[in-house]
């Protein structure tokens, strides 16, 4: 899939809200870079600290990889990135709040977390509103998008698009989860996200927030029974180690935020912020296309592993959902029905198609 109208406007040269995408660079003799390269006026010796939460093998951590190739070529070396994994400087709040102190330059967090600081990003915590990716990135990538973006600025961030962390799953080490039923009396982990602690609880279990980096050793010593994460997080984070079950309830589709400090991006040059916006989109096309490959490779690899694996079905899909619609319904009110409504229009125009 493709980032379709982030980079059309890159090709046009729109301003966006504390973002400007310029056209090709020019040197001091009127000469056009290559292409993929920028000028080198205008540009410092600059260090950017990016830190994510998951490792770096997970398709987030290589598009953080490919985003440092990418600024280090077109800054002709000038920018470096230094990249952190395996939230060592803390997990997605404290890193998003380093980026509004200045203390952080990047980071790429999943959109959840930004609900306390702008409700409206809870539209994506809605549970089973995307059927595929396609109905996702038509949102992400279009007006609805763009308008969540549009609000970062005024809390001392700026985005430059989203990246996919995709569809969540369900683990636990107590029975499979077949139908809404199942998930009475689990005690699953979840982020700090009011939608979803609603969510789980309207379906009997009990949900229970904490920080990625404690999920690990809270399945271990039991003091939850599961969690629920994209394909490739419970691969690349081991659960299979201490988790006998997997259910493909796809019951989230959950986007990660590429986040710029707003003080450290207001520092920066037009060449500069052209180099960090190209990278970003371009990074991001590459980490959405790994992701899907990497989902497709992560379940054979839990079934390897030893998982036991169901996939929930669409009937039983539509009844989970229709238990949690009153939690929906609460929330939309809470984010901005209107703003709902364009969401839903926008994926009804996709599955029209």
């Amino acid at each position: 899939m493709r980032m379709n109208t982030w980079l059309k406007r890159l090709a046009a040269g729109v301003v966006l809200p504390g973002v400007l995408l310029l056209g090709a660079c020019s040197d001091g003799g009127g000469n056009a870079t290559k292409t993929g390269s920028a000028s080198t006026e205008g540009i410092q010796e600059r260090t950017i600290k990016a830190g994510i939460g998951n490792s770096e093998k997970h398709p987030q951590g290589q598009g953080m990889v490919k985003f440092k190739e990418l600024v280090e070529e077109k800054s002709g070396g000038k920018m470096k990135v230094q990249n952190f994994f395996d939230a060592t400087l803390g997990d997605d709040q404290k890193m998003t709040e380093a980026l509004q102190a200045g203390m952080q330059e990047v980071t790429v967090p999943s959109t959840s977390p930004l609900v306390g600081t702008i409700k409206e990003f809870g539209i994506y915590d809605f549970p089973f509103v995307f059927n595929n990716e396609e109905e996702a990135y038509a949102v992400l990538d279009g007006a609805v998008g763009q308008k969540l973006l549009d609000k970062l600025p005024e809390h001392d961030l700026v985005g430059l698009g989203y990246w996919e962390n995709g569809f969540r799953n369900l683990t636990n080490s107590k029975h499979p989860v077949e139908t809404a039923a199942d998930f009475k009396g689990l005690k699953i982990r979840t982020m700090q996200n009011e939608v979803h602690l609603d969510a789980f609880s309207k379906l009997g279990a009990n949900p229970s927030p904490m920080a990625f980096s404690e999920v690990f050793t809270a399945l271990e010593t039991g003091t939850v029974d599961g969690q629920e994460n994209p394909l490739a997080t419970i691969q690349t984070q081991k659960y299979y180690e201490v988790q006998d079950y997997l259910s493909i309830t796809k019951h989230v589709y959950t986007p990660f935020v590429f986040l710029v400090s707003k003080k450290f991006w207001d520092g920066l040059s037009e060449e500069e912020q052209k180099i960090m916006s190209e990278a970003a989109q371009e990074a991001g096309k590459y980490q959405r296309e790994l992701n899907q490959k990497e989902n497709e490779k992560a379940l054979k690899t839990l079934k390897e592993e030893g998982m036991k694996i169901n996939e929930v079905t669409p009937e039983e899909m539509e009844k989970m959902k229709e238990i949690i619609q009153p939690v929906t319904d609460e929330y939309a009110q809470k984010f901005g029905a209107d703003l709902v409504d364009e969401m839903m229009a926008e994926v009804e125009k996709v599955r029209g198609k």
